[in-house]
Parts: structure tokens; C-alpha cells; sequence
């Protein structure tokens, strides 16, 4: 986490840095953000309505996080957020606990791609960005969050809240040589009905897969239903609804989502076993073995799991008294 120090060293350390906008081989993203941003609904932001919290010493993570929740709607203080980030020995947060924290809270926790331009994305869609600054100044890592709020594309500049800072303003180069040190880190912690504005299906679909991992079943089934919005033939997408339905125990919502995969990936054997498998629990044998045997038939890795499920259902309708499933 950032020391106290960092503001003695701020001043000269942007007066250097600032000499590095023109080397494209050092900061290659400050350097392409204007031809990347052709795109961009807005040359100038600010979100203004995000919450400021000051950052305590050591304790920038709880901060941070604390502005992104509220502004996701969820109302927390930093004072809240510390005995589920901060880790007293390392004197910080590690982002897997940022990450972790925003689920715990109801949140989708999504993880950028190593871009500048998707922070941008993601301001112009009206969602802060946490990053990860190092301030090492060549001495070690000095790891700190700040919350991007804004950015200024004709004049080059990122806003940011950070510190003691309720708006800070530096030059995207000055930013980005900063970011760069752990791979460019960010995140956006969501509501479950928002999909990030810089999404692709498998990240999304990663930061959904953390929300089943810790057991949120709801909450995942509604991110499902969210990424479906926008990538509506996604398998991934029906098979997790129809998963986190059956964890749920809602065997008819399961059925409704594995036979709806089933029609748009009609060779998928996972769809094909997983309906199977609901429509044998919900005494449809005959018309889960028809399943079943389609799934056998077209075979693959999953083959041994969709002719253990055949047989199980075979000996079903052969003793319908014994408890298969």
C-alpha cells in the first residue's frame, strides 16, 4: 500500500515522467489512446456523483473499494471494509480479496484487460475504475489504489480520486507509467444487472464462475441471465443457468435452460446429458433415455459421463422403485 511519502515525491516524480509522452516503445497505450478511442461516446468525463472517501495510511484498498460499492449501490464505509481487505503483515490488500469483497457484497467483480482504453470504456459508461499505482520510484514497490473517475482525451489526462485527493488529474503517460508495474490492474465492481462496457463473453463469464465458486447461486443465475442480454447463443451462458437452477433446486428452470442450450448447440453433449439428467430426476424417463442416447451417440470427452447417465436412467425405467438420482 502507498506510504505517507508518496506526496513528498508526486510533484518531481510527474515533472520526470512527463518527458516520456512521446516514447511509444515505454508507454505504448498513452501513446495509441487517441487512435484505439475513435470509438468513445465521450471525448471528456467526470463522474462527478462518486462517493470520496480519504485514504488512510496503508489503508487505500478499503477506500477504494468503498467508493466503487457505493457507486454500485451498495453503502458501505472503508471502516467496514477493513477486516475483509486489509491484511495488517502486508500492510494492504492483495486484489484477490478486492475482487473477493465486491462478491461478498452482491456485486458482479470484474477484471479488466490490460488496456487503458477499456478503463476508458468503462468511465464513459458511468462505472469508476479501481487501478493499481506503483509509487517505487526505483526503492521497492509502493503499491497503491486509486478510483478513475474521469478522463480528458484532448488533453491526454486521466482523473483520478486518490490519497486524500477528491479529484486528481495527471497525464495519461504519467498514468500509465505508474499502472504498468503489476500488469496494468483494474476492476469494476457491478451490479449484477450491469454488464461491463469493455466485456468479452469468457471474462464476464470468469467473473460469474467466481460467484458460483463462493456458493451465490442466485446471484450468479442473475448474471447468467444478464450475459444472455448480450450473447444470447452463449452455451456457457444456458449451461450456467441451468446449473445454478438445479443448485437451487428449481428443476423446471433447469429443464426450460438445458433444453433451450440444446436447440441452439444441438451437438453440445454436455447440454444434451445435463437435460437428461433433470428430466430422469423429474420422472420424464423415457423422454430423458431419447436424450441421453443422443448424447451417447455423438460421443467425445464427455462420453463416459452421458453413458453413465444412460445406464442410470436405463435402470431407472428397469426398477422404478430404486433411487437412482
Amino acid at each position: 500500500m502507498i506510504f505517507f511519502r508518496k506526496a513528498c515525491f508526486l510533484a518531481g516524480f510527474l515533472t520526470t515522467i512527463a518527458t516520456l509522452n512521446g516514447c511509444a516503445y515505454l508507454l505504448p497505450q498513452s501513446t495509441a489512446i487517441k487512435k484505439n478511442l475513435l470509438y468513445s461516446p465521450k471525448d471528456k468525463i467526470e463522474l462527478t456523483e462518486v462517493p470520496f472517501f480519504p485514504q488512510d495510511k496503508y489503508q487505500c484498498g478499503p477506500a477504494a473499494l468503498a467508493m466503487s460499492l457505493n457507486a454500485a449501490g451498495v453503502r458501505v464505509t472503508p471502516e467496514v471494509l477493513v477486516d475483509q481487505v486489509y491484511i495488517p503483515k502486508k500492510k494492504g490488500s492483495l486484489q484477490v480479496e478486492m475482487l473477493a469483497t465486491a462478491r461478498r457484497h452482491g456485486l458482479i467483480a470484474y477484471e479488466l484487460a490490460s488496456q487503458l482504453t477499456d478503463v476508458l470504456l468503462e468511465i464513459a459508461a458511468g462505472s469508476p475504475v479501481i487501478v493499481l499505482e506503483n509509487y517505487s520510484f526505483g526503492l521497492g514497490p509502493v503499491w497503491h489504489y486509486s478510483v478513475a473517475i474521469g478522463y480528458d482525451l484532448n488533453e491526454g489526462r486521466i482523473i483520478r480520486r486518490s490519497g486524500n485527493n477528491v479529484f486528481e488529474s495527471m497525464p495519461f503517460a504519467a498514468f500509465e507509467y505508474l499502472w504498468k508495474s503489476d500488469g496494468y490492474w483494474a476492476m469494476v465492481a457491478l451490479p449484477l444487472n450491469k454488464i461491463p462496457a469493455s466485456a468479452t463473453e469468457d471474462r464476464y463469464l470468469k467473473a460469474i464462475l467466481a460467484l458460483e465458486n463462493i456458493s451465490q447461486y442466485k446471484n450468479a443465475q442473475i448474471a447468467y441471465k444478464t450475459l444472455l442480454t448480450k450473447w444470447p447463443d452463449s452455451l456457457s451462458g444456458h449451461l450456467g443457468l441451468g446449473n445454478t437452477a438445479y443448485k437451487l433446486k428449481d428443476l423446471d428452470g433447469a429443464e426450460l435452460a438445458f433444453s433451450n442450450a440444446t436447440k441452439i448447440h444441438p451437438e453440445s453433449v454436455a447440454a444434451l446429458n445435463n437435460l437428461a439428467h433433470v428430466l430422469a430426476e423429474k420422472g420424464k424417463l423415457f423422454e430423458a433415455a431419447m436424450i441421453a442416447e443422443k448424447a451417447v451417440k455423438i460421443g467425445g470427452p464427455l462420453a463416459k459421463i452421458s453413458q453413465t447417465t444412460l445406464e442410470e436412467i436405463r435402470e431407472k425405467l428397469n426398477n422404478p422403485k430404486k433411487d437412482i438420482f
